[in-house]
Order: structure tokens, then sequence, then C-alpha cells
């Protein structure tokens, strides 16, 4: 039995991979097991590899720097490709007062941390240690291991510590929030409920309707006329004469009075737009005698990403009309400027032989998406990595400062992400791949990060310091979310079930989300969580940071 002693207790490259796997395989599968509804998830491997790290199984600490490293940039990395195409979209209209609600719950979290610090004799990397714990985010907890190395050239073990002990009762704090929100103000389910379905059917992101031409401006006008005489953005996609068949809309075609025609605009535009052209109708047009078709065609081909609609001329040369695209899930005005990007989902309408060749030009194929881009992927990182190593000074910090490789990566991924197809890159990867990406990389970063910090595990947390760290979490966790939940509801008046994804988006906490969609039984949580999320993931990464550099 030689060789299992040696696998298990003797450092190898066999060891690293066979401890490795252990850590993980247990850790996901007791992350699975839920408590009242609640677990921990992926952050069991953590408390796997404490315990394996306690009773002395562990790698040699150089190799088990570079995976903890190494997973972190997989992690940051995937989560900065997914959020950047909306980052900054995230800040316009309603998601300007949903990033100013969270970026005040992450402050206040911060301020809190800050006041334990100057009340206690706690070093500043613990107490960030127990702030990531509490918020539940793990690459803040990674941002704090590497601005402390940055300056000490070694890890603080109690950052780590810290995390553990904050973070069963930061995962349920957060959910103990929302249900504190809703008793505090006496919220109904059912009447929330009745309020966003009453508020869907006012707001809807996009409008379809039919329109008699009543307008006699433009009696005898062109298409392209009549859109060019209103400032708002719509499209006429199909056209019905008296008496004729119905035809595609093109930008010669001459509107009449009493003509019928099909409009796409966004819903804020509906009711200027349809006062502009004439009497809203009832009509179905799949109905009427016609030999145009529409369908959804997939964005697949790369000589096409970034390019616009209009520089594409699809309708002049095939004789199609492109009434909306659909991106990740929300719908878009099909205007000249618009750029398409790999993974859209174009609306075409027009003959079927002209929709065919339109479909050889976007690609619409499944099986080209499928396939990994990877060139992109790696490009981002070394660019990230490159970035992070810049020292740069801020007044106040004795020491340059380095985003490090957390924020580095995270600013670059969020730009890639966003402004990648512009320069031609395919930076599109499918959910399941970007899901598969960040798994790896958080099982790896938390695993390596419980073997290196086991050691003490025990005889810290389980003490009269370890109850106090628990303590501390619960209070930072508990009191921004009370504080901005209460404004939000009691001074902004927003729904119930924003404030619910709000407050898990602000923490970045998916087992809260889990929860408030559970309770919703809609999407508004999600929407809320996925519009706040982008700019809480930043601020957590960038905060961790500087509490280490100004205070340690």
């Amino acid at each position: 039995m030689g060789w299992f002693y040696n696998l298990v207790w003797q450092n190898s490259v066999a060891h690293t991979i066979f401890l490795l796997g252990i850590v993980i395989a247990a850790g996901v599968f007791l992350g699975k097991i839920k408590i009242g509804g609640i677990s921990l998830g992926v952050t069991w491997v953590l408390f796997v590899g404490l315990i394996l790290s306690h009773f002395g199984m562990t790698i040699e600490p150089h190799l088990l720097h570079f995976i903890k490293e190494f997973g972190l940039i997989l992690f940051v990395y995937s989560i900065g490709l997914q959020v950047g195409p909306g980052f900054f979209s995230s800040f316009k209209k309603d998601g300007l007062r949903l990033n100013g609600l969270a970026a005040g719950i992450v402050l206040l979290g911060v301020t809190v941390a800050i006041a334990f610090f100057y009340l206690t004799d706690y070093p500043i990397s613990t107490i960030v240690g127990i702030l990531s714990g509490a918020i539940t985010n793990t690459p803040g907890l990674g941002a704090a291991q590497e601005a402390y190395h940055q300056i000490h050239g070694q890890t603080d073990p109690t950052i780590a510590l810290g995390y553990a002990a904050a973070y069963p009762l930061g995962v349920v704090g957060i959910i103990m929030g929302t249900i504190l929100i809703r008793y505090l103000f006496r919220i109904k389910m059912d009447k929330e409920k009745e309020r966003v379905e009453a508020e869907n059917t006012q707001n809807s992101n996009f409008a379809l309707f039919s329109v008699r031409i009543k307008n006699p401006a433009i009696f005898g006008q062109t298409v392209q006329f009549a859109t060019s005489l209103l400032d708002e953005n719509f499209v006429i996609s199909r056209v019905k004469k008296q008496d004729t068949a119905t035809v595609l809309s093109k930008s010669d075609t001459v509107l009449e009075e009493n003509d019928c025609v099909f409009v796409a605009t966004e819903a804020s535009q509906r009711t200027k737009v349809l006062a502009f052209l004439g009497k809203e109708i009832q009509m179905d047009w799949y109905k009427e005698e016609t030999n145009l078709i529409s369908r959804r065609i997939l964005v697949t081909k790369e000589a096409v990403n970034g390019k616009t609609l209009g520089s594409l001329q699809l309708r002049k040369s095939y004789g199609i009309n492109i009434t909306r695209i659909n991106r990740a899930g929300v719908d878009f005005l099909a205007t000249p400027s618009l750029s398409l990007q790999i993974g859209d989902r174009v609306m075409v309408v027009g003959p079927e032989d002209a929709v065919k060749n339109v479909e050889n030009v976007l690609g619409n194929s499944l099986k080209r998406l499928d396939h990994p881009n990877l060139t992109p992927i790696f490009i981002g990182i070394a660019l990230g990595v490159a970035l992070g190593s810049i020292p740069f000074t801020i007044p106040g910090i004795p020491q340059a400062v380095k985003l490090g490789l957390a924020g580095g990566l995270l600013i670059v991924s969020i730009l890639i992400g966003r402004f990648g197809p512009k320069f031609h890159l395919n930076t599109y990867t499918t959910m399941s791949a970007n899901l598969m990406l960040r798994e790896v990389g958080i099982t790896l970063f938390l695993a390596s990060v419980g073997l290196s910090s086991g050691e003490h595990f025990v005889e810290t947390v389980f003490t009269t310091d370890g109850l106090i760290w628990v303590g501390m979490g619960l209070c930072i966790t508990m009191v921004p979310l009370l504080i901005i939940g209460s404004i939000a509801r009691g001074i902004l008046k927003m729904n119930y079930f924003e404030i619910m994804g709000l407050l898990a988006g602000s923490t970045t906490d998916p087992p809260a989300l889990a929860y408030a969609n559970q309770a919703s039984n809609n999407d508004l949580p999600a929407v809320a969580y996925s519009t706040v999320y982008p700019v809480t993931m930043f601020l957590r990464v960038l905060t961790a940071q500087l509490l280490i550099l100004i205070f340690a």
C-alpha cells in the first residue's frame, strides 16, 4: 500500500491532481444538499479543502498558488464576458436607479467593515475576508488575497478563514434581509403580482401593431420619406393596398390613404408613431394571401460580426425586411446603425427564396456556435494580466497600486465582451460553455484557498474570535440590505420583486436569487439581479483591493 500512501501524502503531479479531484468532487456533491431550501453551493469546495488541509493533506505552496491564481483568472474572465454586453446599458433609465441603490449597498458594507476595523484589534486583511464572506463574493476574496500578496509577498490565512466564518450566515442573512423588508412594510405577495401584471401591460420593451394610414402629410409619399419625418425610430415591415395582396415594404414603396401597414417600434415610441401614421387596426397578417414568410435567422458568420445592418444592405440586395434583433433575450429595433453580433437572432421578412439567401449571408448554423473561439479568450486574458500588472499612484496611498489579476481581467473582459464585435472579434460563447469555464475556475480557486488555509481553521473559527467574526459578518450583511431595502420600498415605492433581485444582485448571491425567483414566480427579480450584477461585481473586486492597499 506504499503507492497509496505516496499518492495521498507525497508531493507529486499525481498527488496534486488526486487531491484536487477529491476536494472538488466532494465539495460539489455536498453543495447539492439543501437545508430549508438553502444550499451553500460550490462554496462547499472551500470547506472540504479546509478540512483536508487541517489533517495535513495539502499541495506544494508554489504550485498551489499557481492553481489558485489560474482558477481566479478563468472565473473572473468568464464573468466579465457574460456581463460585458449589458454592462454599459445597465446605466440607462431604470438601470441607473437600480445601480445607484446597489452601489449604496456596497459602500455601506465597506463602511461597516471599516468601522469594525477601528473598533476592534483585527487587521484589515481579516476584516476584508469577513466582508467578502458576508456578501458571498468570492472574486472579492481573490482580489484581497492578491493585493495582500502584492504588498507583503505572502498570503494572510485569516483572509480565507474570515471568509469561511462569515459565508454560511451571509447566505442565510441575505435571504433574511429580503424577508424582513417584506414584513417591515407589510407587503402582500398577491398584490405585488397584480401590480407587476398591470405594469407589464403598460410597459413592453417592443411593440408590433397594425395601422391604417390616415395622415394626409404622407399620402403619395414613399416609406423612406415617411420614416424620415418622425424623430422616433420605427420600421414598416409589410404593406397591404386596397384589394391587393400584401407586399414587402421597400424604401420606395408609396403609401396611400387607407393602406394597411405592419409596424415595429420601441414600446415607448408606440403612441407617437401611431398618432403620426393614422389609426390602429386589428389584422392577422399571417392569414393574408401572400408569398412572404417571417423567420428568425441566427448570426453565426464571423464576416458579419460587428457590421451594421445598413452596411450589409440586405434589403436592397435581397428584397427583404428586418424588423428586430433579439440579443440575449432582449429585442432591439432593426435600425441601420445597429451592429450585429455573433449569436444575434434576426427577424427577417420576405419571399422564401430571398430569406434563404439571407440565411447564407448571416450563417444560421447552430453547429458553428458550438465551436469554441479560443483566440479572443486568451488575447483577453493576456491583456487583462498586462493591465493588472501596471502600477499607478493614488493620492494618500504611499506605494504604487496595481489592479491585479482580478481587477485587470474583469475590466478587459467587460470591454471585450461589449466592444469586441466592433473590432470583428468573435467573443460569443454559449451559456453552457461560459458556465463550464466559470465553474472550473471557481472550484480550482476555492479548493486551492481551502488547502492552503486549513492548518489553523478549527482553532481559529471555533473559538471566541471565530464567533465574533460570525457576528461581524452578519452585521455587514444585514445593515446595508435593510437600509437600502427600506429606501427602495418606503421612499422610491419600488416593486418588492424588483427589490428582491436588487438585494440578491448587490451581494452577487445566487441562492438569494433562487429564493426570489421561487417566491415571485416571475422574472422581475432576475432582471433586477442581472442589471446590478456587473457594476456590483466590479465594485466588490475594486473595494476589496483598496481596503487592503489603504489600511494594510
